[in-house]
């Protein structure tokens, strides 16, 4: 990759850390949408794990104090128990799959009754939430629109979201390095040094500057605007998936 392909990821870096600074999600999307515009699916996986794990960790240091532990190990077992099965396939997907994954799973997950709604604070949901999550991650590439949409139906207040997602994900991110790191060592390890040093610094930027505006948003705004970004995201996803499956790269 050229120097301003490089710099271009990194800005795309500190945006979407912002972003998912405030919302605890969507970044992670953007992020990865551009990845795949220049990289093969596993080193798109990678590098975006990567910046993941560093935007993440900090986020959580930030929110430490809402952090629900409670929800975040059983969460860590659900996960741990989809990776320990998912380690007998070796699975790379397309790049259409991993588009229309990441599309589709939140509209069938609103198209569910509210009685059935996916809320993570229900007793065993947790359980299932970690497990899928993971399973879609390791399967179509991300599961992120997914956890947001168990969050969005819990009475959680959004710092307790932001915090909790941003340290149940930290697991995640670092099970998605080991698995996809075997098929991405090559163009993985084209990237220079201070590359990684600017997408690394960047997501830490992107993610110190998004407490300013999460302070001044009420609970309410936080899930209008978090569920119309999770619409918005999803159809941008499948629109882009099915464009891939008629006309290719």
């Amino acid at each position: 990759m050229t120097t301003g392909v490089l710099l271009f990821i990194a800005a795309v870096g500190l945006f979407s850390s912002f972003v998912s600074g405030i919302f605890g999600m969507a970044g992670g999307q953007i992020l990865l949408a551009s990845l795949l515009l220049f990289l093969p699916v596993a080193s798109s996986l990678v590098v975006f794990a990567t910046v993941q794990v560093a935007s993440g960790t900090w986020r959580g240091w930030l929110w430490r104090r809402h952090v629900d532990w409670r929800l975040t190990w059983k969460y860590i077992v659900g996960s741990l128990a989809a990776y320990i099965a998912m380690r007998f396939v070796n699975f790379v997907p397309s790049k259409p799959m991993v588009y229309l994954g990441i599309g589709l799973m939140p509209f069938a997950a609103f198209a569910l009754p509210k009685s059935f709604a996916p809320d993570v604070t229900r007793r065993g949901m947790v359980y299932v939430c970690g497990a899928l999550v993971m399973l879609l991650q390791l399967t179509v590439g991300q599961g992120g629109n997914i956890l947001d949409v168990f969050f969005q139906a819990s009475p959680l207040d959004r710092k307790t979201v932001v915090a909790t997602k941003a340290v149940t994900q930290l697991f995640s991110q670092v099970v998605r390095i080991f698995y996809f790191g075997a098929f991405a060592t090559e163009a993985v390890g084209n990237i220079p040094l201070w590359a990684w040093a600017c997408f690394l610094g960047t997501a830490i930027a992107g993610t110190s500057m998004a407490p300013i505006v999460l302070h001044r948003m009420t609970d309410g705004e936080f899930r209008k605007y978090t569920k119309v970004i999770i619409v918005i995201f999803s159809a941008v996803y499948v629109a882009r998936g099915l464009w891939l499956l008629v006309y290719g790269e």
